[in-house]
């Protein structure tokens, strides 16, 4: 199956690019509500179901032992921009564990954020794992390791008890199997699998709505859901759009981003979970695609659908601010 464009940037009145991809909408009980494309393909979530990864820092007790509130779970799910308030919150985390950035296996990078980047800089800092947009997630797998007695060494490797219980979150809510064909490794080293689009859609319904769950991982993964729509600069960070699209409807709305294009969300209210894929990667494409979908969704709040709508079409500028051109998501989507 081809996917269809869902996506056309345009320069002037011309459409310069176009996006494919691929939607799938979800309720709790398995039942699709809106389809687009090729839901069956297998594909990498990447950071987008960092939600789910995090349930075992909740179930195992830690989170409580830890006194962890919704800003250290949401920074838990997070692929934060690597702001000063991102790296302080995860150092902290680590110290409630008796652990140190040395114990993080995620690697560096400079942050994502331009700002924060230029002030690092400016102080002859380089950048170290805290910076990493991944730590909050690794900080909750160390202490998860240190709470639950687990060496945590190597905590990153695909066979390691941290690992295996995040397998198991994975499988037991998307309802696919996870294994080793369908493996592969992530930027922050852990294992990451390729399973249908449609299997995400569907446990973020579930995260939502708790349907299937008992009733430990129901509050859990509701818990989960309400730290990220309660903190969401924690989950990104500055001018990004997981914040923007959270912020327009406080506690309604629960989105992640992935890397190369994929989107999970859900409404809880709606009972729906989403998972969405931009073909060719392009994150700014996702972008569009999830404040559409968005959109259509929430279209009984005329109010909070046009703020949606404004952000699945935004603007392209010129180097002096002059708006030149914009993306726009095509009739698929509307």
């Amino acid at each position: 199956m081809t996917n269809p464009v869902l996506v056309e940037v345009l320069r002037g009145g011309i459409v310069e690019s176009a996006h494919r991809g691929a939607v799938a909408v979800f309720d709790g009980d398995g039942k699709p509500v809106w389809e687009i494309g090729d839901t069956a393909k297998p594909v990498f979530p990447r950071s987008a179901v960092k939600a789910i990864q995090a349930l075992p820092l909740v179930e195992t007790g830690t989170a409580d032992a830890y006194g962890f509130g919704d800003r250290e779970l949401a920074l838990a799910c997070a692929s934060h921009s690597g702001e000063p308030a991102h790296v302080e919150l995860a150092q902290a985390m680590l110290a409630k564990a008796g652990l140190d950035k040395s114990a993080l296996e995620c690697g560096a990078h400079w942050p994502s954020s331009h700002d924060a980047t230029i002030a690092l800089a400016r102080a002859d800092g380089s950048p170290n794992a805290l910076h990493n947009n991944c730590s909050g997630k690794h900080s909750g797998f160390l202490c998860t390791c240190v709470h639950s007695g687990i060496a945590h060494q190597g905590y990153v490797k695909a066979g390691h008890v941290q690992q295996e219980m995040v397998r198991d979150a994975m499988q037991s809510v998307t309802g696919a199997a996870h294994d080793v064909d369908h493996c592969a490794v992530d930027g922050c080293s852990i294992p990451t699998y390729a399973v249908p689009l449609k299997s995400f859609a569907l446990g973020f319904a579930r995260m939502a709505t708790g349907r299937g769950f008992g009733p430990e991982r129901a509050k859990a993964a509701k818990r989960l859901l309400s730290a990220c729509m309660g903190e969401p600069f924690l989950v990104a960070g500055t001018g990004k759009a997981d914040v923007a699209l959270m912020q327009a409807a406080p506690g309604r709305i629960f989105v992640k981003t992935g890397a190369e294009g994929v989107y999970c969300a859900a409404v809880p209210e709606l009972g729906l979970g989403i998972a969405l894929k931009c073909d060719d990667g392009a994150g700014r494409a996702a972008e569009v695609m999830i404040a559409a979908v968005l959109a259509k969704l929430l279209g009984a709040d005329e109010a909070l659908a046009a703020n949606l709508l404004q952000q699945a079409n935004p603007p392209i500028e010129s180097r002096i601010g002059a708006k030149v051109g914009s993306l726009r998501p095509t009739p698929s989507l509307s």
